[in-house]
């Protein structure tokens, strides 16, 4: 069943990758987590520091302001027993002693020890010392700015104003709030480094691991990762070390035993060879349906052999048993020379006037036998003969080339959701099997991007770029250009 026939998980399967990658990164989310939590500390702390220095300061401002009014209180008493009926000597007594804040309320009159007015004086607090002969407090702005005023009755009906201004204790909380800004802001900053700090060491095993899979996902099975001192890292590369060391054994298994049963299939297939051999040479005598019997003896087991060499060649991958020898190829001889050895050396072949100067560094037997399987799978799979056209891609620089060899074919196309199943061994999608006659090994385009790879290429499949049917298999190679004498 194709993917077309849903599209309902076509559309799932081109959302999810959009919502993963909308997601944060592991790192992203510590550092993020560290700010937050420095933030949120900092607040509270600043809050917190900023309420007990500020409560402090003014309760101790404000029992300073009651202790002082009292005793200037009491001064002003003392002066206001004399003989004298005025309250001038209390006025001199508070001068002598520096007194510049404060009003006196005697006989029915105002009089002002400073430059504070009565008018400044809350009505409230003057009916609660003059009328109540209460002592008490009051916070008022005083010519906008904020003071404690302190009433403290006298005897005879008189009354004693103090005013303390606090300014000094807005510019000592000022430089408090500067001081938790300036904190505030290291902390902020020491956590973010810290933060950074811990969210590499954090996905440091990670990004290790990750490593490791993609190395070992390119073939390089005997990676391992560094045993950790930490117990919960070590638990970690322990389990991807067993995991690895038991995906290295399984794929040993396998190949070694694709390798030992394509050998031990070559005795047998050699016997039917020679035993079909002797069958052809007396061909005369027999008749036509024994005839036809052996003519389709010989084309299995002419499968069967390609068959046999396929599998041979893919152990000798699995077991990185591939020697490469490596020459200098003029690209364009070197294409005619595959095409002609070929199972199809009339195939049509198309080249670019650049294509001429160009040499490709590779091993030629292997690289004759990419072509050849590209060429097999258009005649096999495609209806109609194939084409090969060698082009330079317009992307690539003057130094340094690619060399692009297509091979394009008449038959159904490869879907989109299939075109790298195809490169799979025996790979049997829907594309596969409409593709299938019956006459392929299906290790054909699994040797091919085997191969390809070897040589630092890259191997596709597209669509035909004419618009008509088909499919286009294109392959990538480094190249350089010489100049043509």
């Amino acid at each position: 069943m194709s993917l077309a026939d849903h599209p309902s998980d076509e559309q799932s399967t081109v959302e999810q990758p959009q919502q993963r990658r909308s997601r944060w990164s592991l790192r992203r989310r510590i550092l993020t987590t560290f700010a937050t939590g420095a933030i949120f500390m900092a607040v509270l702390l600043a809050v917190t520091t900023y309420g007990l220095a500020s409560s402090n300061v003014v309760q101790q401002r404000d029992q300073t302001s009651v202790e002082t009014t009292k005793r200037n209180a009491q001064i002003t008493q003392t002066a206001l027993r004399g003989p004298a009926a005025t309250a001038q000597p209390a006025l001199d007594a508070l001068a002598a002693f520096g007194v510049n804040n404060a009003l006196v309320w005697y006989s029915n009159e105002w009089h002002a020890s400073g430059n504070y007015e009565p008018i400044a004086l809350p009505q409230t607090l003057v009916d609660r010392v003059i009328e109540d002969a209460v002592p008490a407090r009051m916070v008022a702005n005083v010519e906008d700015d904020p003071h404690i005023i302190v009433g403290w009755p006298l005897a005879n009906d008189g009354a004693f104003f103090g005013f303390f201004s606090l300014a000094e204790v807005d510019s000592a909380l000022s430089s408090v709030r500067l001081s938790l800004y300036i904190a505030g802001g290291l902390t902020l900053g020491l956590s973010v480094i810290a933060g950074a700090f811990a969210a590499r060491r954090a996905v440091r095993p990670v990004a290790d691991a990750a490593r490791a899979a993609k190395s070992i996902a390119g073939g390089r099975l005997d990676t391992r990762l560094n045993p950790e001192k930490d117990p919960d890292l070590g638990v970690l590369a322990e389990s991807f070390n067993d995991m690895a060391e038991a995906l290295e054994q399984r794929v040993e298994r396998d190949a070694r035993f694709a390798s030992d049963v394509s050998h031990e299939l070559r005795s047998p297939l050699m016997t039917l060879e020679a035993s079909i051999e002797v069958m052809e040479s007396r061909r005369s005598e027999m008749p036509e349906r024994a005839r036809a019997a052996v003519d389709l003896l010989r084309s299995d087991v002419t499968r069967f052999r390609t068959l046999v060499e396929d599998l041979l060649e893919i152990s000798r991958f699995d077991a990185g048993a591939v020697p490469l020898n490596l020459d200098d190829l003029r690209a364009l001889q070197f294409v005619e020379q595959a095409i002609g050895v070929s199972s199809a050396p009339n195939t049509l072949l198309v080249s670019e006037a650049r294509v001429d100067g160009l040499i490709i560094y590779g091993d030629r037997r292997r690289l004759a036998r990419v072509i050849a399987n590209l060429i097999d799978n258009a005649r096999i799979h495609g209806d109609g003969e194939a084409k090969i056209s060698l082009e330079v891609p317009t992307h690539s620089g003057h130094a340094k080339q690619l060399l692009h060899i297509a091979v394009e074919d008449h038959g159904p196309g490869v879907p989109q959701h299939e075109r790298a199943l195809v490169f799979e061994r025996f790979a049997r999608g829907v594309a596969a099997g409409r593709r299938s006659s019956g006459d392929g090994s299906g290790l054909g385009l699994a040797l091919v991007a085997e191969h390809v790879r070897l040589h630092k290429g890259r191997v596709w499949v597209e669509d035909r770029r004419d618009g008509q049917q088909g499919a286009r298999f294109v392959i990538e190679l480094p190249a350089e250009e010489i100049e043509v004498v």
